[in-house]
């Protein structure tokens, strides 16, 4: 499922840093037309491993696709002049897009033999690739399906560790496994920015630790008023635009 998110900061910027990081006054992810609308549109391609007989648990799949957006921003190859760099700038410097498609047996192999990286779970795999234009997938990505991502959680959620970082979905908005596990990478890339080299450096060291959890309204509430990094999402598939989808907890940020 495709995605394209606000984080309802206004003014624009040109480019984001070396780095990668949009500057706070230019966020990609808003519903409104900017400049960044202008500049050619790039899009992150992720992978879902959705076998018949075993599909992933909903939950491990969406903090496993959260993680695998982590390992692209923070690999070597995304940053400086490494072999990614550009193309990862290019992203950052449009409209932040992510499209998760589904692939099982022959699929999966094939996509697996193209440049990226796979994020393994408990029960869920993800492929990340480095960022392609809108209209330039590969022939292998391109005939993968966007739709039937639908998973379920067969035993109950533990409570989110508190001491890790937590992406907290919505209660009030209803989405596809395909759309959530996109909104949770948005979510991870808002808390990636927000954090120092250190801090980065310090949770991609720890292997990228983090849950994802639905609260109850009231708590819900709390959190998109906390100052939190909150993803809203452009309405471009599925839900209203302007929805409050994501917020970003991380200890560092509290």
């Amino acid at each position: 499922m495709s995605s394209d998110q606000t984080a309802g900061t206004p003014q624009p910027q040109d480019t984001p840093d070396p780095q990668g990081t949009p500057d706070p006054q230019d966020s990609p992810f808003r519903v409104e037309q900017t400049t960044r609308d202008e500049a050619p549109q790039y899009v992150l391609p992720l992978v879902a491993r959705i076998e018949r007989t075993e599909p992933p648990h909903r939950t491990d799949a969406l903090e496993t696709a959260a993680r695998a957006v982590l390992v692209m921003l923070g690999d070597e190859r995304s940053l400086g002049e490494g072999e990614w760099a550009q193309a990862m700038r290019d992203w950052q410097d449009a409209r932040i897009r992510k499209v998760v498609r589904r692939a099982r047996g022959a699929e999966w192999r094939r996509a697996e033999a193209l440049p990226g990286i796979t994020v393994t779970g408990k029960s869920a795999q993800v492929r990340v690739f480095p960022p392609v234009p809108l209209d330039g997938w590969p022939k292998d990505l391109a005939r993968l399906q966007v739709s039937g991502t639908d998973l379920d959680d067969p035993e109950a959620v533990p409570p989110a560790d508190a001491t890790a970082p937590v992406l907290w979905m919505s209660p009030d908005v209803d989405m596809s496994a395909g759309k959530a596990m996109a909104q949770a990478g948005h979510g991870a890339q808002l808390a990636w920015w927000e954090l120092s080299d250190e801090e980065r450096a310090a949770w991609r060291d720890a292997g990228f630790p983090l849950s994802v959890r639905t609260p109850d309204a009231a708590h819900w509430r709390e959190l998109v008023a906390s100052g939190l990094p909150v993803v809203r999402d452009a309405g471009f598939t599925e839900i209203a635009p302007g929805s409050c989808t994501v917020v970003a907890d991380h200890p560092a940020l509290r």
